[in-house]
């Protein structure tokens, strides 16, 4: 799933590789999926599309978005998007695929759900892309001391757990699950902690690995788990991740413990991040 840091890399990428480059042709839902989310009819995407040049990529949140003109072009969390070299073998199966005039290829698949929104913009309402356009990443210098602890000083986020406050409810538009665990592990803290629990200290360390760690991944190319535009693997070692829980933590030695929690998986250290 593209979380902060694959979003940033995924969107320097693309503005590398097509911006500029002249839209041949658009191919919708090859592969009907139900958890594909469009806008209107897939049918006016070619109209909106073909013949245009992006003219930018960015991200916010978990999304990636590409721009030519007034049109838009958004890929949330759940979109796989790969690149495709001139005279490569096309994928037969997914739910867009743009094709440039050079010969380059972009295709896009949805792994569990996902949303590919094309339109013009000021036409389009979606609550998690307005939320994330509205709130500072935490890559940004806005994303700040005081910013942190306006969200986690609020009284209503005092009696639920450091996982729940930092990946549900778009408080931090981007930051997910995956993300979540080896900035919880590096912090010292227990996914199940309630945040009116943590020291001044600990949301102080808290918020310092949030910058520091999101920062190192999107400069690594993104978390080992993940794959970018090229179906390369990010080059930051997850330690607390299903790659390498195994090998035990780095710190202590001690037995990574991995166990379902509010609809996903968490892992930690009960030597290192007691409860």
């Amino acid at each position: 799933m593209i979380e902060i840091p694959e979003a940033c890399v995924i969107a320097g990428e693309l503005k590398d590789s097509i911006c500029d480059r002249k839209i041949l042709s658009v191919k919708m839902n090859s592969t009907p999926h139900k958890f594909a989310f469009y806008t209107g009819e897939v049918g006016n995407y070619s109209h909106l599309l073909i013949g245009k040049y992006f003219d930018d990529a960015v991200f916010y949140g978990g999304m990636v978005e590409l721009k030519s003109q007034s049109v838009r072009l958004v890929f949330s969390d759940g979109v796989k998007l790969r690149m495709h070299e001139k005279g490569s073998k096309l994928p037969q199966k997914h739910q867009m695929l743009l094709e440039f005039s050079d010969g380059l290829s972009l295709s896009a698949s949805i792994q569990m759900y996902g949303g590919l929104w094309c339109f013009e913009e000021g036409t389009f309402e979606n609550d998690y892309r307005s939320s994330a356009l509205k709130k500072p990443s935490p890559l940004c210098p806005e994303f700040n001391e005081k910013y942190f602890s306006k969200l986690i000083e609020t009284d209503r986020v005092q009696k639920i757990s450091l996982k729940a406050f930092l990946a549900t409810e778009q408080r931090i538009p981007g930051f997910g699950n995956g993300v979540l665990q080896d900035i919880l592990w590096s912090s010292k803290l227990h996914p199940k902690r309630k945040v009116g629990t943590l020291e001044k200290e600990e949301k102080d360390r808290l918020f310092c690995k949030i910058k520091e760690l999101l920062k190192l991944m999107a400069m690594l190319g993104g978390r080992d788990t993940e794959e970018d535009i090229f179906g390369q693997h990010g080059g930051y070692l997850t330690r607390m991740s299903r790659l390498h829980a195994h090998e035990g933590c780095a710190v202590c030695g001690g037995e990574i413990l991995k166990e379902p929690y509010m609809g996903g998986s968490i892992y930690y250290c009960p030597i290192c991040q007691e409860i």
